[in-house]
C-alpha cells in the first residue's frame, strides 16, 4: 500500500467511525459514542503521522496525547487536556470496573459537550491533512 493509500485508511475509518458515533448519539448510547469518539480522534491522528512522517504504520497505540506529539502537531494546552480526558473513554468502557461508572457519567449533557468537541479537533486535524496533501 502507498503512502495515500495508507492515510485513505485511516480517514476513511475515522470518518465511518464518526459517522456510527453520531448514531450512537442519536440512540442515547452516550458511552459508546464517545468510545467511538476516541476512535476517531485516534484515527486521523494516525491519517497524519502517516502523512507526516512517512511510516506507513503507526505505533500501536491509543494514547492521543502521544500520537499528537509525534505528528509535531502543535497542541494548545487546551488541546493536550482534553486529548487526555478523551484517552480515558478509551479505556473505561472496556474495563468492568470503569465501564458501570463511565455509562452513569455520561449524561446527554456531558456527552453533547464532549462529543461537540471531539468534532471540533477531528476537523481541525482534517484540515492539518488537507493543507498539507
Amino acid at each position: 500500500m502507498k503512502s495515500e493509500e495508507h492515510i485513505q485508511f485511516w480517514l476513511e475509518g475515522a470518518a465511518h467511525d464518526l459517522d456510527a458515533a453520531e448514531s450512537l448519539f442519536a440512540a442515547g448510547k452516550y458511552d459508546w459514542c464517545l468510545f467511538l469518539g476516541h476512535l476517531v480522534l485516534e484515527k486521523t491522528l494516525k491519517a497524519i503521522l502517516v502523512q507526516k512522517q512517512g511510516e506507513k504504520i503507526p505505533p500501536k497505540t491509543h494514547n492521543l496525547v502521544k500520537l499528537a506529539e509525534k505528528s509535531s502537531l502543535e497542541l494548545t494546552d487546551d488541546q493536550k487536556i482534553f486529548l487526555d480526558e478523551v484517552n480515558d473513554f478509551n479505556l473505561e468502557i472496556r474495563y468492568p470496573d470503569y465501564k458501570k461508572a463511565f455509562y452513569l457519567h455520561c449524561s446527554r449533557e456531558y456527552t453533547t459537550e464532549s462529543f461537540t468537541k471531539i468534532k471540533e479537533i477531528y476537523q481541525w486535524l482534517i484540515s492539518r491533512i488537507t493543507s498539507k496533501a
